[in-house]
């Protein structure tokens, strides 16, 4: 009777599972281990100090060579960089009405595809004016930043991704670098 039994079980799986469309399913959603907030001090090569994450390595931005504290962090491991850019002000370099125009500029350019922009306004620790821009959506820079101190100093930072994957699988990794991000401004200090 087990031998009959078998044989019926086996017709019955062939018969059932031979039927119908195949669907594949979906891939699944790639594992993100995210290191420790540690931080490490700047190199004093730079016009500016601030704590840096230990998880970035500092390159030279190869956008344009001539401006030596422009830079990189880079987040190998993550696929990001962050841009940070360094421009003088007043008689050493740029009107700050000018370059504050153009950083606003810079981050109104992505509206076309941001669902949102929240700006904050705020006062680091040292004394100095930043505005914090978030934007949301499938932008090609979710987090931008700007710190002056209206006189002399201006720094500039924005977040690009490596990859092509959706801002919403990406959402832990933003939210991880935002955090780096808000300890670099808040030791954030201009050289005289």
């Amino acid at each position: 009777m087990s031998s009959r039994f078998l044989n019926s079980i086996l017709v019955l799986m062939f018969l059932t599972g031979c039927g119908g469309d195949y669907l594949p399913r979906p891939m699944g959603y790639n594992r993100i281990d995210l290191p420790e907030h540690t931080f490490e001090s700047l190199s004093d090569s730079f016009p500016y100090l601030f704590e840096k994450p230990q998880a970035a390595t500092v390159e030279q931005d190869t956008f344009n060579l001539k401006e030596e504290a422009w830079i990189n962090l880079h987040y190998q491991d993550m696929g990001a960089k962050v841009h940070l850019t360094y421009l003088p002000l007043g008689s050493q370099g740029g009107d700050v009405k000018l370059v504050l125009n153009d950083a606003i500029n810079l981050t109104a350019k992505h509206q076309i595809k941001a669902y949102g922009i929240e700006e904050s306004v705020l006062l680091t620790p040292k004394g100095y004016t930043g505005v914090v821009a978030e934007l949301s959506g499938e932008v090609p820079t979710q987090f931008q930043f700007f710190v002056t101190d209206s006189t002399k100093h201006f720094l500039r930072g924005a977040l690009y991704f490596d990859t092509a994957m959706k801002n919403d699988s990406l959402a832990p990794v933003i939210e991880h670098i935002k955090i780096d991000m808000m300890h670099l401004i808040n030791t954030l200090e201009f050289k005289n």
